[in-house]
C-alpha cells in the first residue's frame, strides 16, 4: 500500500495533522482535500488544496489514503459522512499514532484513527474506525471506544467504558468505570459521567445531569 496520504480539511485541524504526519509519521502527505464549496486557496501549507468531488481523478484510490481529522460537528456526524463517502469511493485511509503517546503493541485500532501526544491508552482497550484521541486523555483498561467517536483532551475513562457510536467525550470529562456511553451521546466539559448515558442527549456537571438541549443541538 502507498505511504502518500491526503488530508480532508484546510484549516487549522487539518494543519495541525499535517505538522503531526510530516514530523512524527512515515506518511507522506501530498494534499488537501474539501468540498467543493469550501475551495477558496489552491494552496495551504505549501501543499494544492484540491476539491473532494474531484478527488478520484487528481488522487486515485490506488496512489493515495485518505485521513479526514474532523472533530465532532453535528456530533461526530461530519466526519463520519466523509468517512462513508470516501470508502464508497474505494479510498483507504492512514491513522496516525504519536510516538508521544503511550500504548501497547497489541492495541487494537481501526482505520482513520488519531491519537494524539500524550494519550495514555492501556492493555486490552480497543478503538474502532474514525476514531479520534486527543492529548493527554487516559483510556483504561478494556474499554471498548465505537467508531467516530471523539474523546477530548486530558478526559478520563475508567475501566470496562464503552462508547456506541458517534459519542463524545468532552476535555477532562471523567467517565466512571463500567459506564456505557449511548451512541451519539455527549459528555460535556468536566462532565462526570457516574451512571449510564441516553442516545442523543448532554450531559453536563459533576455528577453529570441530562440537560434539555439534544447532542446534535449542541454540535452543530
Amino acid at each position: 500500500m502507498t505511504d502518500n496520504v491526503v488530508i480532508f480539511g484546510n484549516g487549522k485541524i487539518a494543519s495541525l495533522v499535517w505538522y503531526c504526519l510530516s514530523h512524527d509519521s512515515p506518511w507522506c502527505v501530498k494534499g488537501f482535500a474539501v468540498d467543493r464549496a469550501y475551495l477558496k486557496d489552491a494552496v495551504h501549507e505549501g501543499l494544492p488544496v484540491v476539491a473532494f468531488e474531484d478527488l478520484p481523478s487528481l488522487y486515485p484510490p490506488a496512489e493515495v489514503r485518505l485521513i479526514i481529522p474532523l472533530g465532532y460537528t453535528h456530533i461526530n456526524g461530519l466526519r463520519r459522512e466523509r468517512y462513508m463517502q470516501a470508502k464508497a469511493l474505494g479510498y483507504g485511509f492512514a491513522s496516525y499514532v504519536s510516538k508521544r503517546a503511550s500504548i501497547w503493541p497489541d492495541l487494537q485500532i481501526g482505520e482513520n484513527c488519531l491519537i494524539y501526544e500524550q494519550a495514555i491508552i492501556q492493555p486490552f482497550a480497543r478503538l474502532g474506525d474514525n476514531v479520534i484521541v486527543r492529548s493527554g486523555a487516559y483510556i483504561s483498561h478494556h474499554c471498548v471506544l465505537g467508531s467516530h467517536t471523539f474523546v477530548g483532551g486530558r478526559a478520563t475513562l475508567g475501566g470496562y467504558v464503552h462508547t456506541g457510536e458517534q459519542a463524545v467525550i468532552g476535555l477532562s470529562a471523567v467517565i466512571r468505570p463500567g459506564i456505557h456511553l449511548a451512541e451519539r451521546s455527549f459528555a460535556g466539559v468536566g462532565a462526570v459521567v457516574v451512571a449510564n448515558t441516553e442516545p442523543d442527549a448532554v450531559y453536563l456537571g459533576n455528577p453529570a445531569r441530562k440537560i434539555t438541549k439534544s447532542a446534535m443541538e449542541a454540535t452543530c
